[in-house]
């Protein structure tokens, strides 16, 4: 991974590949590969991903004339190519920094970013919108690329855009990347479908000569002639490759090697010279020309920083996180109860629930990248009278909104979401940020919302929502480790009830989930100059503790609300709301009402007035300060 970078340091724009020659093409896309490596081994980022789009990224910049062609790229981990090629090679080395490149396509970044994307399965959606907003603008140049995993086609908006893409005749491209990997290997009957495809490179040699063959089969009478072509089209379904989407409209060019530059140029050719709907299958190696994210593809989806010698990346901070905490508590409710299942949208690890996978594998679920179903299939399991845990990233949850409403909330299903990364999330930025979870889900009668401030509380809220007759969401931070001893027994929690953790005067600051840390922290700042104020866990978003906020409002001249959520219907409204009909002051502090950018956790919270010293101010009568825009 030593050699020297020639040839890229030339490459100011997609253009400048149009005139370099295959070997050229096949020397930058290694220099691509040695620069991204050294650039992520100090930042961590999309590493695995990435590398196993290096040259099918060459390949559609050195054909298409980029912006004037859109690519699309779906999620957006395997762009970082992408943005080497187009003019930002030099800000590389600041990918995911504060301040600096974001992690995935960005409108605002690059005219080559067409979409920005970090959640999956859309890119065949905005890929046709593309299309059809040229043809009804009259505009005849320009060709639409989409770039779509198969971990993201288990997403059921991709299957809804073919569909419609299908049917429409008209000239789209999707080049289904096929590494076998969404973050852990993918599940399903569309991965078992595309691994015999992948696997038996006879179907793809025997394609031409079948389709010759059938040609010549005679049809002699209406009788002949539908025998004719009812054995065609059965033979076609047995043996041709891609016959799933050839029935759904598409042409279809695979298997092809999407590490060999030539094959995909010519592929791609080809496909956009078709003028239709065409599905292009390549096989990709995730990790591809470094060995340890090759071996292990897992480790390096989303990696930290790490040595480019050996792999061997910087050790986590000590200590339990929020989501090891989680995972533990899984363990124990499910020994404690045959019942307790768990469903996770290709996220067993992130949402760490491997060893409950390890200790109970029949009764974990994972649904690939689909979270509309998991819910459902939540609710179906719950009707069935087990006990389903939902394990998912906020983000990621609110694909799903109206499925907590239908089938979860309206039914009063005892459905557990297990709502990990919620708040500002750090270098992933906006599309990762966990903002918003609050104010949904407390829309949705009937669910009970809480946040846990501390490890141990989250085991007690899981054993407590695991007990209910209705629906119920846990929500918590990422990371955050710190020291923790699991308690010998876990205590169902009284619903509705905060606690007083310091009794105080004149101020009340209460806190929910990480704003507890936050309150605690404004608080001893607050009695270095003056009388010590009242510090709350609401612990509950609903139902709130109305007896204790209306006395809270009753002996304080202020309460002050701490939340890490957007502001709008978010915690901080919902006190205000219930102490609508008493007197005293309510100053929200919380985040703002936009999209906060990507950057390291604690820097993005001082940027919007979410730290101890803003609290303070807020409560000794200085709102402002609590809320800067980033």
């Amino acid at each position: 991974m030593d050699d020297p970078l020639t040839l890229l340091p030339t490459i100011e724009s997609p253009a400048d590949l149009h005139s370099l020659t295959n070997r050229q093409l096949a020397q930058l896309a290694q220099e691509i590969r040695t620069f991204m490596v050294s650039c992520v081994s100090r930042t961590g980022g999309h590493l695995a991903a990435s590398l196993g789009v290096v040259e099918l990224t060459v390949a559609l910049h050195s054909i298409l004339e980029s912006p004037r062609d859109r690519i699309v790229w779906d999620v957006g981990h395997q762009c970082y190519a992408h943005k080497i090629i187009t003019g930002r090679w030099q800000d590389f080395s600041c990918i995911r920094q504060y301040g600096g490149l974001s992690g995935f396509p960005c409108r605002t970044e690059s005219e080559h970013d067409v979409a920005g994307t970090g959640h999956a399965s859309t890119s065949i959606s905005y890929g046709l919108g593309l299309v059809e907003a040229a043809r009804l603008a009259g505009e005849q140049d320009g060709h639409v690329v989409c770039v779509i995993g198969d971990g993201a086609l288990t997403g059921g908006v991709a299957f809804e855009a073919l569909n419609q893409a299908g049917q429409s005749h008209v000239p789209l491209v999707v080049v289904l990347n096929d590494n076998q990997m969404s973050i852990k290997p993918n599940v399903g009957a569309l991965s078992l479908y595309l691994n015999r495809i992948r696997m038996d490179p006879t179907l793809t040699r025997l394609r031409e000569e079948l389709e010759h063959g059938v040609a010549r089969i005679p049809a002699i009478g209406e009788r002949a002639y539908n025998l004719g072509r009812d054995v065609k089209e059965s033979m076609k379904a047995l043996i041709v490759p891609g016959m799933f989407f050839e029935e759904l409209g598409f042409a279809y060019f695979g298997v092809v090697d999407g590490h060999d530059l030539h094959a995909l140029r010519e592929s791609l050719r080809q496909a956009i010279d078709t003028r239709r709907p065409v599905v292009v299958h390549i096989k990709t190696v995730k990790g591809r020309g470094y060995e340890p994210a090759e071996e292990q593809p897992t480790e390096y989806h989303g990696t930290g920083p790490f040595t480019v010698s050996n792999g061997e990346r910087q050790k986590s901070s000590p200590g339990t996180t929020f989501t090891d905490a989680f995972g533990q508590a899984m363990v124990r409710e499910g020994r404690r109860d045959a019942r307790v299942v768990a469903v996770t949208a290709a996220m067993t690890q992130g949402t760490g629930l491997e060893a409950f996978e390890q200790e109970f594998p029949e009764r974990l679920y994972d649904v690939g990248i689909a979270e509309e179903h998991a819910v459902v299939f939540a609710g179906g399991l719950a009707l069935g009278g087990l006990r389903p845990v939902v394990a998912v990233y906020s983000t990621f949850l609110q694909r799903a909104f109206d499925m907590l409403i239908q089938d979860v909330g309206l039914q009063k299903l005892p459905v557990v979401l297990a709502v990990d990364r919620g708040g500002l999330v750090g270098d992933d930025g906006p599309t990762h940020h966990g903002a918003f979870d609050l104010s949904y889900l407390r829309l949705v009668p009937g669910m009970v919302v809480m946040a846990p401030s501390n490890q141990e509380e989250l085991q007690h809220m899981l054993h407590t929502a695991l007990q209910l007759n209705g629906p119920a969401a846990l929500r918590y931070p990422r990371g955050m480790a710190a020291p923790f001893s699991p308690p010998a027994e876990l205590r169902r929690l009284p619903i509705g009830r905060g606690v007083v953790l310091r009794e105080g005067e004149r101020v009340a600051l209460v806190g929910i989930g990480s704003g507890v840390g936050i309150s605690l922290a404004a608080a001893e700042l607050i009695a270095r100059s003056g009388p010590p104020p009242t510090v709350v866990d609401a612990r509950f978003v609903k139902p709130l503790d109305e007896e204790l906020l209306a006395q809270l409002a009753d002996e304080h001249e202020r309460i002050v609300t701490v939340e890490e959520n957007t502001l709008q219907g978010g915690f901080g409204s919902a006190v205000l709301e219930c102490l609508a009909d008493h007197r005293g002051e309510v100053v929200r502090v919380g985040l703002p009402d936009a999209f906060v950018p990507h950057g390291e956790r604690q820097r993005l919270l001082a940027d919007v007035g979410l730290t101890p010293e803003a609290v303070a101010a807020a409560a000794l009568g200085a709102p402002a300060l609590a809320l800067q825009q980033p």
